[in-house]
């Protein structure tokens, strides 16, 4: 089976909830993950986040759901990581 490891997201957020906030909300939502936010544009309403989610079975769907309910949307999915986790000695 694949699993998602890591995906960078280029996402447009409004300012609150803020980065602390808005990536615990996330985190909450995607057992075991590690999120880092870096805030790459600013206007009067809102703010474009680089989103570096990584963890070890990962759902998009989740991921883009979580970030949907607070108000975000996904720009463009900027890089992925995945690994096909066939079980030992078991080949494609």
């Amino acid at each position: 089976m694949v699993h998602i490891k890591r995906v960078v997201l280029d996402v447009l957020k409004p300012h609150n909830p803020n980065a602390l906030d808005f990536t615990t909300a996330i985190a909450e939502k995607v057992p075991g993950c590690r999120i880092k936010l870096t805030v790459t544009a600013m206007d009067e309403k809102t703010e474009t986040v680089l989103l570096i989610i990584e963890g070890e079975q990962m759902q998009f769907n989740v991921i883009s759901e979580a970030i949907g309910s607070l108000g975000g949307s996904i720009h463009s999915i900027d890089e992925v990581e995945v690994e096909n986790g066939l079980p030992e000695g078991e080949t494609t």
